[in-house]
């Protein structure tokens, strides 16, 4: 169950699932990321498709299949200083992991376990990664050699006096999981599951300042300007001084129990801040004051399928060309106007990551495994690759009978040198040519990966689930 656990919290799934009258199908439809095939419907010149249709599902257009699209040159990519790359969690199209080759693997620290969690993507800046690990230990690691330069543990006196997260051994030091990391101006910012946000010097680890909030981030922030963004697990967003730590203003969206236990980071483009929520909700608001702007629900029931019930936005909205694309884990993937939040179209597909846009289209991935490149104008599909279709097994069964269907869970993906890359669950690194979809090429990273790869300086760079940072040159 350790698989389930780490992608789900169950708190709202139970009671969802207790109120299923379809659960006994089959053990597949209780496993959210096994993935019933969620294809059919698709969105035709800008029309929105209706959420209501039964059995909805994605399908390549007619009108579009085997045409080429535009994509943009690779270029360098030199910093990914933010958990999307940058504040719009756009880059485009990096220059990265030409050979597809491991170059090198380093122990960066703790990985998951019974009572930890690694969770936060990689960021970059002149020269080094920033790491944090599954114990609250936040690395300055030597991208050119893996070697770490400086390491600092998170920490909460108080929680700890208080012995919270205490299963187990090790009593309640430092236990809080979730969190992650940006840098900015020499500093770097890490939020933590331990209710603590802090900023430490990007050349010696020290600390230049520590604010205390009142519910545990598990997602990493997002530094735009002279603020800092941050999203804590009641969906409350936060917005504090750079400089001091001070809380600037706060948003409250609606509380949701049931979510991933992945959550994503807020984009900014400009003055406008787009905050996704475990509800479903997605919600720009203005950085200065976190005055709302507009609001979009990414909901979608299905009957069949009792998870649906869990709305969670777990992949970070990124902002491309004036125009915001996101989607939920209930089913729902939409292009909106960044200005207005008025949709431009909307495709029934599940997902657990951020989409990503450059040139002609965007890719998004299913939570069943399917690679999907959508026109960005109208949300007509070019075509689906299927990363599972060879990779799913059957297993938990006796005699063969009560079978599940067991599928990779991936995360990406990243548009690096004319490939999409993307890791997986059973440790595999997979490159795709971006135009067709065709696979290229495959790699051992030595352990599952749930955190999606990151390019930096000609490099692709991959943090496992067992706390091993793994660069593929």
């Amino acid at each position: 169950m350790k698989l389930h656990f780490k992608l789900l919290l169950t708190a709202g799934a139970c009671a969802a699932l207790a109120g299923c009258s379809t659960v006994s199908n089959t053990a597949q439809r209780l496993w959210p990321f096994g993935g019933d095939d969620e294809r059919q419907a698709v969105a035709s010149d800008g029309e929105r498709v209706s959420i209501l249709q039964f059995e909805d599902s994605v399908e390549v257009s007619s009108a579009l299949a085997g045409r080429p699209f535009n994509l943009p040159t690779p270029r360098a990519v030199t910093a990914w200083a933010q958990p999307g790359g940058t504040a719009e969690n756009a880059v485009e199209h990096a220059q990265a992991g030409e050979a597809f080759r491991i170059a090198w693997r380093r122990d960066i620290g703790e990985g998951s376990g019974r009572t930890s969690q690694v969770t936060s993507p990689i960021v970059a800046s002149d020269g080094r990664l920033f790491v944090l690990d599954g114990r609250n230990h936040v690395s300055a690691v030597d991208a050119a050699s893996g070697q770490v330069v400086w390491r600092h543990t998170i920490t909460n006196d108080e929680q700890d006096r208080r012995g919270l997260f205490s299963i187990g051994s090790g009593g309640g030091e430092n236990q809080g999981f979730g969190g992650g990391v940006a840098v900015s101006g020499g500093r770097v910012f890490v939020t933590s599951g331990l209710r603590v946000v802090s900023a430490l010097d990007a050349a010696t680890g020290d600390v230049v300042w520590t604010s205390t909030v009142d519910t545990p981030i598990h997602g990493a922030p997002t530094v735009a300007g002279n603020r800092i963004y941050a999203i804590d697990i009641d969906n409350q967003v936060i917005a504090f001084d750079a400089a001091t730590g001070t809380q600037s203003w706060s948003f409250q969206a609606i509380a949701e129990p049931a979510r991933i236990l992945r959550a994503a980071s807020p984009a900014i483009a400009g003055e406008i801040v787009i905050a996704p929520f475990s509800s479903g909700e997605l919600v720009a608001l203005r950085t200065s004051n976190g005055q709302q702007l507009w609001q979009q629900v990414l909901s979608r029931t299905n009957r069949t399928n009792a998870l649906s019930e869990i709305r969670d936005i777990v992949g970070r909205p990124v902002v491309y060309q004036g125009s915001v694309y996101a989607g939920s884990h209930s089913g729902l993937f939409a292009a909106m106007d960044l200005r207005s939040g008025a949709p431009r179209w909307q495709l029934p597909i599940a997902t657990l990551n951020a989409p990503w846009a450059a040139g002609d289209v965007i890719y998004v991935v299913s939570k069943a495994g399917e690679v999907i490149t959508v026109n960005r104008a109208n949300g007509q599909v070019y075509w689906i690759y299927d990363l599972n279709e060879e990779r799913q097994r059957q297993e938990g069964g006796v005699f063969g009978l009560f079978d599940r269907t067991v599928r990779p869970i991936w995360s990406g993906p990243l548009l690096a040198t004319n490939r999409l890359v993307l890791v997986s669950s059973e440790g595999e690194a997979v490159a795709l040519d971006a135009r067709t979809g065709t696979e290229q090429a495959s790699l051992n990273l030595g352990g599952p990966a749930y955190i999606a790869p990151i390019a930096y300086n000609g490099m692709i760079y991959v943090l496992t689930d067992e706390g091993q940072l793994v660069a593929i040159q």
